[in-house]
Parts: C-alpha cells; sequence; structure tokens
C-alpha cells in the first residue's frame, strides 16, 4: 500500500498545494482531500459579490476539479477528531484516515460561545458557504421590510469594514432605502492596526454614506431584534453579522497537537508541528513561529512554501524554513468601485486601486480554473 499524504482543508494554502500536484506528482504517494466543500470561495472577493460587482461563480475555486486534475482524491466531509500520535483522522461522516503526512489548512471558526446569544442570534460571516447560504433569507427579509431594516456588523477589522460598504451599496443597487448598516468596533477608529490617516479616511466615507459606527464600544449580548453593548445601550437590530476575529476548531487542542493558549497549532519556521514532525498546518489554523495576524495574505504566501516543503519530507529531504514578511498589503474595497490601500505607513485610496485590487483577485482565482496552465506566479497582495 502506497503511503498516504492527507491534505486536510481546502484552503488558500492546500489550494497551491493541489497546484503544484498537478504540475508534478509525488512518486510513490498517495494523496487525498479531506474538506466540507467542494468549492473554495476566496474570501477577499466576498464583499463584491455582496455589493453586485461578480457572480458567486467568479468568486470560486472548484476544489473538485482542481484535486481531479492533482490526481488526488476528495473526500466531501469534515474532521471531527485527531489522534496525533497514533496518525488517524476521525470524520464527521463516520470515515477514519490514516495517514503517513498530514497538512492543515482547514481556516478558523466563529467564536461564538463567548457572546452570549450569539449562536442562537448572529450570523458568522465564516464558515464563508454558511454565510453564503443564508444569504438569500436574509436579503428576502430586508426587501420585505415595510419599515426601517437595522443590519449590525460586529467586528471592526477589514471584514467588516468592507461588508458595511458592500451592504450599503447593495441597498442602492436594490433599492432598499430601509436598510441601516451599523458597525461596532472596540476601537475609536475601524481598521485597527492600520495607518491613522486610513482609518479616518474610513470612518469619513463610513459617515457620508450613511453608515453609523460604534466606536469604543463591546457588545455584552445579541437577541433576535437587539445587540445589547457592555455600556447598557441597546441598539435596535433584525440581523446580527458576526466578524469578530477567528478563533480555533476543538479538535487541535484535543488531538495531543502543540497548540497556543488560543487552541491554534503551534509550527515551526518549516511549517511542521512542534510536537508531531508528521503533521504540517498553514493559515488561519495555525499559530507561526513569527506571529501573524490571521489573514489571508499570509495563507496565501505560505502556499507555495507548503507545497515545496511537503514534496520534500515526502521524499526524504529537508524541508525549508519560511517567515513570513512584516508588511502585508491590505486593499479594502468601499463598496463604489473604490478601495483603500494600506502598506505600512502609506495609505492611499481611489477607483484606480479597486482596479488594482480586482485585477489581483480576479488574477489569483483565473489561476486555479480548469485549464488554465496552473502559473507559479504569485499575487502580489
Amino acid at each position: 500500500m502506497k503511503p498516504q499524504l492527507l491534505l486536510l482543508g481546502g484552503g488558500h494554502a492546500h489550494v497551491q498545494v493541489l497546484a503544484e500536484l498537478a504540475r508534478q506528482p509525488i512518486p510513490g504517494w498517495q494523496v487525498r482531500l479531506i474538506t466540507p466543500y467542494r468549492r473554495q470561495i476566496y474570501s477577499g472577493m466576498l464583499p463584491g459579490w455582496i455589493a453586485g460587482h461578480y457572480r458567486l461563480d467568479d468568486c470560486a475555486i472548484d476544489l473538485e476539479a482542481l484535486a481531479k486534475q492533482a490526481g488526488v482524491e476528495l473526500l466531501q466531509t469534515a474532521c471531527t477528531g485527531l489522534d496525533a500520535d497514533a496518525k488517524r483522522l476521525q470524520c464527521a461522516n463516520g470515515e477514519l484516515g490514516c495517514f503517513d503526512r498530514l497538512s492543515i489548512d482547514t481556516g478558523p471558526v466563529a467564536a461564538l460561545h463567548s457572546l452570549p446569544g450569539a449562536a442562537e442570534h448572529g450570523l458568522p460571516i465564516r464558515p464563508i458557504e454558511g454565510f453564503v447560504a443564508a444569504w438569500p433569507t436574509l436579503a428576502a427579509r430586508i426587501a420585505a421590510a415595510r419599515e426601517r431594516f437595522e443590519l449590525a456588523l460586529i467586528g471592526a477589522g477589514a471584514a467588516g469594514v468592507e461588508l458595511a460598504f458592500a451592504f450599503q451599496q447593495r441597498a442602492r443597487l436594490e433599492g432598499w432605502p430601509q436598510l441601516r448598516v451599523s458597525l461596532i468596533g472596540s476601537s475609536a477608529l475601524p481598521l485597527d492596526g492600520l495607518p491613522a490617516h486610513a482609518r479616518r479616511s474610513a470612518l469619513m466615507l463610513m459617515q457620508q454614506r450613511g453608515i453609523r459606527y460604534l466606536g469604543t464600544s463591546r457588545v455584552a449580548r445579541i437577541d433576535a431584534q437587539h445587540v445589547e453593548l457592555q455600556s447598557g445601550e441597546q441598539l435596535d437590530a433584525q440581523a446580527t453579522l458576526l466578524l469578530t476575529g477567528a478563533a480555533a476548531p476543538a479538535w487541535p487542542r484535543l488531538s495531543g497537537l502543540s497548540t497556543d493558549e488560543h487552541g491554534f497549532i503551534r509550527v515551526g519556521p518549516d511549517l511542521r508541528s512542534l510536537s508531531h514532525p508528521a503533521i504540517s498546518a498553514a493559515g488561519d489554523v495555525a499559530a507561526y513561529a513569527s506571529p501573524r495576524p490571521k489573514s489571508g495574505v499570509y495563507a496565501v504566501r505560505a502556499g507555495p512554501v507548503l507545497a515545496a516543503n511537503l514534496r520534500a519530507l515526502c521524499e526524504g529531504r529537508a524541508p525549508s524554513d519560511w517567515t513570513p514578511q512584516r508588511r502585508a498589503l491590505y486593499l479594502i474595497s468601499t463598496g463604489d468601485r473604490h478601495a483603500i490601500a494600506s502598506w505600512g505607513p502609506v495609505a492611499v485610496r481611489g477607483a484606480w486601486v479597486w482596479r488594482w485590487k480586482n485585477s489581483i483577485d480576479h488574477s489569483f482565482i483565473q489561476r486555479y480554473r480548469p485549464g488554465a496552465g496552473l502559473s507559479q506566479r504569485m499575487p502580489s497582495q
């Protein structure tokens, strides 16, 4: 029987592993991909889909087709448990997956348990497929509202800001004057971590477009019609979206793997687990040796390194170390085919920035279309 390489999760890094395997299989190894979904909806284009700029297919990578091109078997199921010592996965469909080497790129989960009412009344943005499935019902509710429909977004990072602008743009497109969008953040300005002038620019644009920003606010609980802040203020909210950051799934901490204090898998510079060298991890589920924010930028950058290191390890060669870049380019769409670009202390905005972002995003998706040639060029974001 051939040795088994399991790819757990269809995230940004594993998309590039599949592309590399399509170019050149690993001799003597059987590779399988385990993922709940047969496509990957690219998170960078989701706000553009909400805003009406893209069809959903424009934003999706067909994992099934990519795996077939790579000679990789796709098993559509989720991981429910891992025995790291026994090298065995437990899957939601009841199957056991035994492996010689395992690579994990499952992404984070929504942080629901720390916020009362979130699991019952909140709509998490992750998993993206869950949000996409819920969108038609939410859109129908907004369209049918006879009075004001209050939509609250909790979390004022890049995703929250982009989606606030996207919903406001969709309201203009659909003729939903009844939709009012509120963005709740813990800092005085949105986009924590970006330059002050980029943050002020985003706030000014939100104010111009009627998007309410509630800064220095923390949410105490939510219910079907309200968001209650820790200050005691209660906001009307007929729907509440959760964009409060990434949480680790429960199974890595229970698996025997070394994890950080938040439950993310600790890996060394070569992306191997610090406790189990037959297991690698990348993307948001990983806690890198050089800590970085949870961002798709770093998952994309880790992809080629992960692909090369998995090949080296399977072939008995030493893997290479990787240090993620300290600065990342952030391109924040503002709903109206304009965007804000931030690189270190520099921030600019305009229609040309959106065209730049649109080109990068489309190039990333097209690279993994069937018959695209699977170019090795990397996006600059």
